[in-house]
C-alpha cells in the first residue's frame, strides 16, 4: 500500500499591531535581539514603528 499524506494546515503566526493570524510564509518579519515580531504588511509595521518613535509620558 501506498501512504497517503494528509493536507495539513500552514503554520500561522499573529500580527504584532492587528493580531490578525497569517501564515508564517506570507508574514514579514523584523528579528530583534531575543525574538523575531511578525506583521501581515507594511501598513502594520509603519504603525509600529510611528508608535515606538513616540516619547512615553
Amino acid at each position: 500500500m501506498t501512504e497517503q499524506k494528509k493536507p495539513t494546515e500552514p503554520e500561522t503566526v499573529s500580527c504584532e499591531v492587528c493580531f490578525k493570524e497569517i501564515p508564517i510564509s506570507q508574514a514579514k518579519s523584523v528579528k530583534s535581539t531575543d525574538y523575531i515580531m511578525y506583521y501581515c504588511g507594511l501598513d502594520c509595521y509603519d504603525k509600529w514603528s510611528k508608535q515606538e518613535e513616540k516619547p512615553e509620558k
